[in-house]
């Protein structure tokens, strides 16, 4: 006998039928209308599925003892093996807590500075002016970072002008990029100076659209300038900067690889080596492919964690999200 409670859900399910054949077809008929815009997306559609996914069955190396000669599907399977290797490996301590600090400091110092140059350019009444001095601190980003750790390591040399200057104060010079103590500041100051700038169009682009009739309402109101900043500004930007901040947290496993590994010497490898350094080391110029392909792994299921993690505590904070 059947139950009046199962007589309600397939009448419940055949009434939405209709519904959900209607929403099918509205969907239909959207594509069909916009089709030229769905044209528009499919090369980068295509692109990102050739390059970004078709390319991940190369991860398997990760769980074999990979040999160019046999090939992916040839080479014998180990597991976990190079992931053991790696996490009971006497410098994995050192590697993994230089990426989190250099990372983390990063974050922690960079991530305000972009904020507090579009606050500053948004001030700036003249346009004049204020297309000079955004070409001023957007100048870095193009530079090269090859020239970057060129120009470090000249400045910060003993014999360069940095130690001229600390001469007039100090009996011997400093080797600033022979401490480990040193790589952490020289890393993070050079990284806010070269990116910041060009970090702040986002921001500088979101208070375009402010609305001017909230800020002469507001000094109508005897609204100090900081008040304003602080109460109309900063809510302006408060979606864009925690959807950059999840980003930021995503890639807090990311380092820059290019700056690290030209800013490294033998005497500061103690703080310089990261995991990034150490897979290319291990990876390519050793030529253990599997073990290198599983530590970038390892760097990227942490990085993913991390990334969900940031977005559902954003999240749970009424926040903007990725998703």
């Amino acid at each position: 006998m059947a139950k009046p409670e199962d007589a309600l859900v397939k009448t419940t399910s055949v009434d939405q039928l209709p519904k959900i054949k209607k929403r099918k077809e509205s969907r239909l008929n959207y594509i069909k209308r916009n089709y030229i815009l769905y044209l528009f997306l499919a090369p980068a559609v295509v692109s990102v599925f050739i390059f970004n996914y078709i390319p991940m069955y190369g991860v398997l190396i990760a769980f074999q003892n990979f040999s160019v000669m046999r090939g992916i599907w040839g080479s014998d399977w180990v597991g976990l093996a190079h992931f053991t290797s790696f996490l009971t490996s006497p410098n994995f301590f050192q590697i993994f807590l230089n990426t989190i600090k250099l990372s983390s400091y990063e974050l922690i110092i960079g991530f305000p500075v972009p904020v507090l140059l579009a606050l500053m350019l948004n001030q700036v009444r003249r346009a004049g002016i204020k297309k000079n001095i955004q070409l001023v601190i957007y100048a870095p980003y193009f530079i090269s970072t090859v020239v970057i750790a060129g120009m470090l390591f000249m400045f910060l040399s003993p014999a360069g002008p940095i130690n001229s200057l600390l001469g007039l104060f100090m009996d011997r010079p400093i080797s600033f990029m022979s401490e480990p103590d040193y790589f952490r500041t020289i890393f993070i100051a050079s990284g806010i100076w070269q990116g910041a700038g060009f970090a702040s169009i986002v921001y500088v682009a979101a208070l375009s659209n402010t609305d001017p009739q909230l800020h002469d309402a507001a000094t109508i109101d005897g609204a100090s300038l900081l008040q304003r900043i602080w109460h109309i500004d900063i809510q302006v930007l408060k979606p864009v900067m925690a959807v950059l901040f999840i980003l930021a947290i995503g890639g807090i496993m990311g380092v820059g690889f290019e700056k690290a590994y030209l800013l490294q010497t033998d005497r500061n490898l103690p703080a310089s080596e990261i995991i990034d350094t150490y897979v290319y080391k291990r990876g390519l110029l050793a030529g253990d492919w599997s073990f290198g392909a599983a530590v970038g792994l390892f760097n990227t299921i942490i990085g993913l964690i991390l990334l969900v993690t940031a977005n559902q505590v954003v999240k749970r904070l009424k926040g903007e999200t990725l998703y």
